[in-house]
């Protein structure tokens, strides 16, 4: 090369990294400082607030199970380089000091200037009440979660989560959500309000009864409050329970005193439809209405098809989401208005083809597990605890986020740890001292014993901690975790799998199996593919459509039986499940969908449960199962690699003329129209395959379709193109 070409080389590599610097600065100085905290702390201590709000008749009512609290005093510290002095400005929830390269300011300072050149900043925070914060701002530094946080855990454990010989001070990843400004500090977090009227009125002269038309959840008003005496309101999800102020469910009294007309907003949050004021003396008010308490998440999934009722249900079933989402996903809005971890998976289902909110998944996970160490069932629950791990790996499946991977992985090891510590001599789980097995609200549902269904809920939870392992790059960890659960679905087989009954029995005692066989572990072996094709085929016929098994009347346990039968293929028979149940509750009046449906009850039975004449929860989170298994099923969009890198589009009609709708990913959505003749198709995100069965050979211009014989199809779906294909739906 001669000496012009260098010298112009040398030019252009000047150039270039002048372009890379100015590049690089404009990223520095476009980072968005945000609050943050060490991660899962603020979870846990927004999920005490919020649980420890519920109420009965005005009594508290908290949680039965064991409340973490969050570590009291915190080190945040970043390392960091500045081309030229800063001004840095500090903002903290707590009592600090402040550190630069280990020498302290004196105070409390809320602006430090720092010098150019190589340096760290740490904060050391204590705060008892709330969770231990800071927000910090300069041109080119901002606390993210880039930053490392301690709470003085001077056991050393790397990434891969070996403990090392080395004792040192245990530093993690930052938590944050998205309180990206210095004035909007976590602990003043509260869900937006509206104000929202009733549909109906009705005066008398010592009472009103308001009826907002539908399910809602927030703050009764009192306008035009005036006089003196007292006011009862009694909430009701239904009129009838509005009108019985002797066993309503939630209740409010006060004693008002005053002379001029006020508007008066409740302190609490309640659910309801109808609220009965009741007054005595001389207090009256003009009217009555709500503030709306939301969360305000985005909708991005949809569903439209040729049967209206299915429209109406696929509504009702987003509006009862969408109400039990909140800081969490919770299970119902009038009760428990707790984290329940079996209800909160479901909710991670749903959302992933309504909202495909993440934070609201990763927040309800963190608040779940709480802390170190380990003493009971999550919820006390065994079940719930396996849930728990089949949530982690369902959301990685959907979102591929392994930086939440890497921060949850040890609470995993030690969740696991606990769990492993319980089996019998047999390697199985059962019910020790202490521990619920739930499974379902079901008459005459035996615990006693070896539960199969719980064994299966336990495998597939070694085998989440076998991907996270994998993850981790740890590979002594995963190979355990891989052999252990190949080992119990091998038992599982054998211990449980009865040729005479075509079916898995429910249960082992005393080492032997028992006669009874229920839905629960069947339809879950079905979808977690436990079974060969000939067992699967006989558990479909001798226990899902066999009446004379036990049937299920939770819609969280039909969201399962319905899984199983349309992963076996009878969408159809499905279709009209959905609509005879869930249009069940719509032809009684339901404006969302419920915790129970016996369609055998008649009137304000159907309100009862718990020995209470109202106990039962009418807005409960595992009642809008169809959102899922119309995105997942009917659509047929699921992920096959980690946040839809690639993904299967297997539309099924089932009865349907046509069907359209819409399926968020990480990275845009997934839309699909289908009917009896046609398909169109198009994505932002990765790269997928359409999966369709035609009596005819389909023609698409937009795309190569090939043949995987048995009149079954498949078409390549690039990220960015639209594709139709013409075809005849058998």
């Amino acid at each position: 090369m001669n000496r012009y070409n260098t010298n112009k080389l040398k030019k252009w590599l000047v150039i270039i990294q002048c372009l890379s610097f100015i590049f690089i600065s404009d990223i520095v100085k476009a980072q968005q400082a945000t609050w943050i905290w060490y991660p899962g702390d603020y979870e846990v201590w927004l999920s005490n607030k919020m649980q420890n709000r519920r109420t009965e008749r005005g009594a508290f009512l908290p949680p039965f199970w064991k409340l973490d609290s969050h570590y009291s005093l915190i080190e945040f510290h970043k390392d960091f380089t500045f081309s030229a002095p800063e001004k840095v400005e500090l903002f903290v929830e707590g009592q600090y000091n402040v550190k630069l390269d280990g020498k302290a300011f004196s105070g409390y300072p809320k602006s430090i200037t720092i010098p150019g050149g190589k340096h760290r900043l740490s904060l050391k925070v204590y705060n008892q009440a709330s969770v231990p914060a800071i927000y910090v701002k300069s041109e080119h530094l901002a606390s993210d979660t880039s930053w490392l946080v301690t709470f003085e855990d001077k056991e050393w454990i790397d990434q891969s989560g070996k403990t090392s010989d080395v004792s040192a001070t245990k530093y993690v990843s930052a938590g944050a959500w998205n309180f990206n400004s210095a004035d909007k500090t976590p602990s003043n977090f509260r869900l937006p309000t509206e104000e929202h009227r009733p549909e109906k009125l009705e005066k008398k002269e010592h009472s009103i009864l308001v009826d907002f038309g539908k399910e809602t959840f927030g703050y009764a008003k009192l306008n035009g409050l005036k006089g003196k005496g007292n006011v009862k309101l009694c909430y009701g999800e239904s009129k009838e329970e509005a009108l019985s102020a002797a066993t309503c469910e939630l209740l409010d009294s006060m004693h008002f005193d005053q002379q001029q007309k006020i508007d008066y907003t409740m302190e609490d949050s309640r659910a309801f439809r109808y609220i009965n004021v009741l007054f005595d003396g001389d207090i009256s008010a003009d009217d009555i209405s709500m503030l709306y308490e939301y969360s305000p998440v985005q909708q991005r999934g949809s569903f439209r098809c040729s049967d209206e009722e299915i429209n109406k249900i696929w509504d009702v079933s987003a509006y009862t989401l969408h109400l039990n989402t909140r800081e969490f996903f919770i299970d119902g809005i009038k009760r428990d208005r707790w984290v329940w971890s079996g209800d909160a998976y479901q909710s991670y289902l749903m959302n992933y083809y309504l909202y495909f909110d993440s934070p609201t998944v990763t927040r309800t996970l963190y608040a779940l597990r709480g802390k170190d160490p380990v003493t009971s069932h999550i919820n006390t629950i065994m079940d719930y605890t396996f849930y728990w791990f089949m949530g982690i790996y369902d959301y990685y499946q959907y979102t591929g986020d392994k930086s939440f991977i890497k921060q949850m992985y040890p609470r995993m090891q030690s969740m696991m740890n606990f769990c492993l510590s319980r089996k019998d001599k047999d390697g199985l789980m059962k019910g020790l001292p202490g521990d619920w097995v739930f499974i379902d609200w079901a008459d005459k549902l035996s615990k006693q014993g070896e539960v199969s269904f719980e064994q299966l809920l336990l495998c597939r939870s070694m085998e989440t901690m076998a991907l996270c392992a994998n993850i981790m790059q740890d590979k002594p960890a995963a190979n355990q975790y891989d052999k252990l659960s190949k080992e119990l679905r091998s038992k599982i087989l054998t211990y449980y799998w009865n040729n005479q009954k075509h079916a898995l029995v429910h249960s082992r005692v005393d080492g032997k199996q028992t006669d009874n066989v229920t839905r629960y572990a069947n339809m879950f072996s079905i979808f977690f593919n436990y079974l060969t094709e000939a067992q699967k085929k006989d558990v479909k016929k001798y226990v899902l459509l066999n009446n004379q098994v036990q049937k299920i009347t939770t819609p969280y346990m039909r969201f399962y039986e319905l899984e199983a039968l349309c992963a076996m293929g009878e969408q159809k028979h499905v279709l009209q499940e959905i609509k005879d149940y869930w249009g069940g509750m719509l032809k009684l009046g339901a404006t969302t969908f419920w915790e129970e449906y016996d369609p055998s009850k008649s009137g304000a039975e159907h309100y009862a449960m718990y020995g209470r004449e109202f106990g039962k929860s009418l807005c409960h989170a595992w009642g809008a199962s169809p959102i899922y298994l119309l995105g997942k099923y009917y659509l047929g969009v699921k992920p096959t690699a980690p946040a839809y890198k690639q993904y299967l589009i297997e539309p099924k009609l089932g009865g349907l003329q046509w069907m359209e709708g819409s399926v968020p990913t990480p990275h845009g959505d997934i839309k699909l129209y289908c009917s009896t003749k046609q398909i169109r198709v198009s994505a932002d995100n990765g790269v997928g395959i359409l999966r369709f069965a035609s009596a005819s050979v389909p023609v698409c211009k937009d795309g190569k379709v090939v043949t995987k014989g048995k009149n079954v199809y498949e078409l390549s779906i690039a990220k960015g193109k639209k594709y139709t294909v013409d075809y005849s739906a058998l």
